[in-house]
């Protein structure tokens, strides 16, 4: 696949924008499902980009930055798992897919390094920052931001552009390997169809409390009875969601009644401590 100069420079800015995003916007731009399609946009590929963003996202939904630990970067990672299925012309499948996110994983990792090198640079600018913030110096912790902000971007967008000329020549070249040994293909393909259980697997450890799994069971049989019937397996997510929220309002409006007894009860009349 031939890159244009003009497709390097919108990769390049998109990078740009979602490295900052990340950790400044925070408008959750950075996201697989919103970086990929606009990548695979650029590519000529859009219906492809949205595939792998929706997988890639799967594979993301549990993984989020502990403490100074970063997790495989999602940008580089959503970037490239698009890149590879363009290059690739890897058909919108789950098996095409899977193996374009397996091959995307080493990127995500530099865009982890390039996250950890970026923090490490800035951590020796602390000690600016609380100087200036003793003199109310606000210009001076502003281009301390402005400073961060531009070395993330442009190290995610290198490493994005360098990524979609490598990986398009590499992809050139795996697929003549996948041709030879299609068995290394497919445990790529294995190998990223279970991180989005693992991605699940993650959330669901922080999250889960004994009180909900009730609420998991009930949501995994209705899953598998609507996606059973030929009538309702097209919208089977849509009306798992619906019945989430019926729920979620039900406990939300029950809970409060009971805060609202509670208090009249005691002569409370509420606070801001208690939240809504």
């Amino acid at each position: 696949m031939d890159i244009s100069i003009i497709q390097a420079i919108l990769v390049f800015v998109v990078a740009f924008i979602m490295g900052i995003d990340q950790f400044s916007f925070l408008e959750s731009l950075y996201q697989p499902i919103v970086t990929c399609p606009i990548i695979g946009a650029i590519l000529g590929n859009f219906e492809l980009g949205i595939v792998v963003g929706g997988a890639y996202q799967l594979m993301q939904i549990g993984s989020m930055p502990i403490g100074g630990a970063q997790p495989p970067n999602a940008i580089m990672g959503g970037i490239m798992a698009t890149v590879f299925a363009v290059s690739l012309n890897m058909e919108a499948t789950p098996e095409g897919v899977g193996a374009a996110l397996g091959l995307a994983v080493p990127f995500a990792v530099f865009g982890q390094y390039a996250v950890t090198l970026t923090f490490t640079f800035m951590s020796g600018m602390m000690a600016k920052a609380d100087k200036y913030a003793e003199e109310a110096n606000v210009k001076g912790i502003r281009n301390i931001n402005f400073l961060e902000m531009g070395v993330l971007g442009c190290l995610f967008g290198i490493l994005a552009v360098a990524g979609l000329y490598g990986g398009t020549a590499l992809g050139e070249a795996l697929q003549d390997f996948a041709r030879d040994f299609s068995w290394v293909m497919a445990g790529l393909d294995a190998a990223g169809g279970a991180m989005k259980f693992v991605g699940f697997a993650i959330l669901m450890k922080v999250m889960m409390s004994n009180e909900m799994w009730g609420f998991l069971l009930a949501g995994f049989v209705m899953a598998l009875l609507c996606s059973a019937n030929s009538s309702t397996s097209g919208a089977t997510l849509l009306l798992c969601a619906f019945v989430g929220v019926a729920i979620a309002l039900y406990d939300f409006t029950t809970q409060t009644k009971i805060k609202q007894n509670a208090g009249a009860g005691a002569g409370y009349v509420g606070g801001d401590q208690d939240g809504i």
